[in-house]
């Protein structure tokens, strides 16, 4: 592996940081930057050696960005500084670090730009991507672009085919036709996944529901290791939580209901079978099967209409119901606990797919309890509230009453406890067959057919008869043809091509036809962090020796939008993948950190029609990339939405020349055993500085970090004379936000002989980062009544008669019994009276 070594490259770069006359030049970034870029490129300091093994790794990774031709926005540059300043962080601990990056090049864009201007896909992706490497490079973004994985390569979806290929053989794919979300202005199937308030998330167009043949992922049957894995990763709690929600795990029961004056019976699942007694009413999916069994002659028409509505519905909009409407079916069930005669009704927000596709309805769920009082259904309550007060508005059904309580009108099961009381009815009806314990799951399996051009084709071919077939994998990549065009008409556009329909017969006989189908560009995104160790093999999707050193992710950044759609997606093919012995890991990404949206400085989110976009190349022309790249990480912690505002970013840069000036304007002394005319506070804070940043680095806390080199900065440009082995290490702390000024520093000014990035991150002595003075906290009864400068190592004796002897605290304690006193060491006393 070639090294950095600036005296090949010096002929071609001569100093720039002294003027013809010797004095320090001024801060030039224009000058600075590119000459750095194009060094790091021929010199390739950022990359590695994948089969290094004297190393620790560390694997660093973004979400890699959709190619489009607006170029990079400043949520890609605020995201992909922070990995960048976590790469060249733990590149400079001695890590042999993977930093990779990509494209995710399918996808409805690309493919709409072309329906517009006839300009084939291929061509604009590659024209973007182009313009992406250019501008991450223009930021000092350290990628290894030898090595990147582009979705649309057929090189790369040779494996995405093969990997559904090895779930299709193992029965993680299947295809059926139901009913699906169909964007009518992209004229595609979507996942339930990409519907966002009851709108396609890609084009705005409101969802319908169509019957269409689709395939699946089986995501459904890795349910409860999705929840179970999330207690192994280190991830924000609140996309833990959202993940969870959306798989959405319900224990509950199974209970029969039989249905009146007929031989049939109904199951509904429920996790408050404690509310049983108060069950006064049915409610089915309007799918049921059972709908058109049981629904009376004079009710059909109302019951017609309302099925008939539903199917235009979303299930986002469904679930929602915010009328919560419905229709009486004139049938009625037999309540197993009371033995009554209840009304039988169909509401949509009964989902078919979930449980049974019914429930029982009762005075104590909010929805039902609305749709009763709409429709004048009967109600009684079950379930009594501990305060008096609440309970008086339920006993008249003034008030729903959702939460548990004690049982009321539930036979032998009076005065039990919601929680006493479950398990015992399960076990009653259970006595009586009418009863079982379940489990329960939201999530559905993912549909990834897609009636687009622009995507993975589906490798799957059908014989004379119909039948599906897998293509082998002596013909992967099974090549997406160019002989359409793209118009979007309901039916794939891969229908129409001619060298599709040969290359199929050529190979598997007359009458042989292909899937025309493209699959869901998540489904490309979904394993991509898995090729990046391994990109150019050719033989296997990634070697297993790369696989077992490399994965699973250390650090992957990107956006919370993610959490229910690409970060489940790859969960799921990472768990499969380990299911079939493909991976030896369960779980992707170990940690994961989002970045905050950018705004414009009046709070606004940046879009095209607001004309509030900033391009990161303007703000690089004008600040540097050194200055946009730290006032990203400065202006807020990293999961904050970050504000961008143009007189703020003079402030770094303004930092960055005072940096500059540091080492331009003052005496840097050799300082050995001691440095005459340096004053003592100086190395403390050095010390303490690079505790602080290190610290804040494992923690992602990258705006507290700068703030603190501020803080040391300003208080070194007080001196003339500064020591220099300090200040180079103060360098190296900076250098993961500002690459490029600190090479030139280093290289320049301190004439070092290789990179800044070749270097071993400072380490501090703890001796050196104590206070010798701490500022105490004085409480009496837990409230501060006080606060005393005192010495860092204290004695607890001397902090108690420092604390009462203070005439702030005297007033409190006067005549009063003290009863203990809590010390905690140079931070807090506690007077307890």
């Amino acid at each position: 592996m070639k090294q950095y070594n600036p005296g090949e490259v010096e002929k071609k770069w001569p100093s720039s940081a002294k003027a013809s006359d010797g004095q320090a030049k001024n801060y030039t970034p224009n000058e600075i930057e590119p000459k750095w870029q194009e060094r790091w490129a021929d010199t390739k300091v950022t990359m590695i050696d994948r089969d290094d093994n004297a190393k620790e790794k560390f694997y660093i990774l973004d979400m890699f960005p959709y190619p489009s031709g607006t170029g990079l926005h400043m949520g890609h540059t605020e995201s992909y500084t922070a990995s960048d300043v976590i790469y060249r962080y733990k590149k400079l601990q001695g890590f042999n670090v993977l930093h990779p990056q990509g494209f995710d090049a399918f996808g409805l864009p690309a493919e709409n730009y072309a329906i517009k201007t006839g300009i084939h896909p291929a061509e604009t992706t590659k024209e973007n991507i182009a313009n992406y490497i250019r501008q991450m490079q223009s930021l000092g973004f350290a990628y290894d672009f030898d090595q990147q994985a582009v979705t649309s390569d057929p090189e790369y979806y040779r494996w995405t085919q093969w990997i559904f290929g090895e779930f299709y053989k193992n029965g993680l794919v299947y295809k059926k036709t139901t009913k699906t979300n169909w964007c009518a202005s992209c004229q595609t199937v979507i996942a339930n996944e990409q519907v966002v308030d009851g709108d396609c998330d890609r084009c705005g167009t409101l969802i319908e529901q169509r019957e269409v043949p689709s395939w699946f992922f089986k995501i459904t049957d890795f349910a409860e290791e999705l929840i179970a894995g999330l207690d192994k990763v280190d991830w924000p709690e609140y996309t833990k939580k959202n993940q969870r929600n959306w798989i959405g795990k319900s224990e509950g029961a199974e209970v029969d209901f039989r249905i009146a004056d007929s031989e049939e019976k109904i199951t509904v699942f429920t996790t408050r079978i404690d509310t049983l007694f108060s069950g006064t009413f049915l409610i089915f999916a309007p799918e049921h099967p059972l709908v058109e069994k049981i629904t009376t002659l004079t009710q059909k028409e109302d019951v017609n209409v309302y099925v008939s509505a539903s199917r235009l519905k979303t299930e986002l909009e469904r679930i929602e119901n915010k009328g919560k409407t419905g229709v009486f079916t004139g049938a009625y069930a037999i309540n197993p606990a009371t033995e009554e005669r209840i009304q039988i009704w169909i509401a949509d927000f009964v989902l078919a797919g979930y449980g049974t596709g019914a429930v029982f309805a009762d005075a104590h769920d909010e929805r039902d309890f609305e749709m009763a009082k709409k429709y004048n259904i009967p109600l009684k309550v079950s379930i009594r509230p501990k305060e008096v007060d609440v309970w008086s508005r339920v006993e008249k059904l003034e008030e729903c009453f959702s939460e548990d309580g004690s049982l009321v009108n539930s036979g032998k099961f009076d005065g039990l406890t919601s929680s006493e009381a479950r398990p015992k009815i399960i076990n009653w009806l259970a006595e009586k067959g009418m009863a079982r314990r379940t489990v329960n799951y939201r999530l559905r399996d993912w549909s990834i057919s897609r009636q687009r051009y622009w995507g993975c084709p589906i490798p799957i071919v059908y014989s004379p008869e119909g039948e599906a077939h897998l293509v082998p994998a002596e013909h992967l990549p099974w090549t997406l043809p160019t002989d359409v065009d793209f118009v979007p008409t309901g039916v794939s556009p891969l229908a129409k091509s001619a060298e599709l329909k040969k290359r199929v017969e050529d190979i598997f006989g007359a009458g042989w036809t292909a899937e025309y189908d493209t699959m869901d560009t998540f489904v490309d995104s979904s394993w991509y962090f898995l090729r990046y160790p391994d990109a150019h093999n050719n033989e296997v999707f990634c070697s297993p020796a790369r696989l077992a050193k490399w994965l699973p992710v250390d650090v992957y950044i990107g956006g919370a939008e993610h959490t229910y759609m690409h970060l489940l997606f790859a969960r799921f093919f990472t768990k499969a993948m380990h299911r079939l012995g493909l991976v030896d890991f369960d779980e992707p990404f170990m940690k994961l950190r989002h970045q905050g949206m950018v705004l414009d400085k009046e709070g606004n989110k940046m879009s095209k029609s607001k004309g509030n976009v900033i391009n990161p190349d303007d703000m690089v022309a004008r600040f540097g990339a050194d200055a946009v790249r730290t006032y990203m990480l400065f202006v807020a912690p990293l999961e904050d939405a970050v504000m961008w505002n143009e007189d703020n970013v003079v402030g770094i840069k303004r930092f960055l020349d005072k940096v500059w000036k540091l080492f331009a304007e003052k005496e840097l002394a050799d300082c050995g055993g001691g440095c005459e005319g340096v004053p003592k506070e100086l190395p403390i804070m050095l010390h303490k500085t690079i505790k602080k940043v290190t610290g804040d680095m494992e923690n992602f806390a990258f705006n507290t970090a700068i703030s603190q080199m501020m803080i040391f900065v300003n208080e070194f440009s007080k001196h003339d004379k500064l020591p220099k082995a300090g200040m180079e290490k103060f360098l190296v702390l900076l250098a993961p936000f500002a690459p490029h000024i600190t090479e030139e520093i280093w290289s320049e000014f301190l004439g070092h002989q290789e990179s800044i990035f070749l270097q071993e991150w400072p380490k501090f002595k703890e001796s050196m980062t104590k206070d010798e003075e701490v500022m105490m906290v004085v409480q009496v009864n837990g409230k501060v009544r006080d606060m005393l400068t005192v010495s860092a190592d204290i004695a607890e004796e001397e902090a108690k008669k420092l604390a009462l002897g203070s005439e702030k605290i005297a007033k409190y304690i006067e005549g009063k019994e003290i009863r203990k006193i809590i010390f905690v060491a140079g931070k807090l006393l506690n007077i307890v009276v």
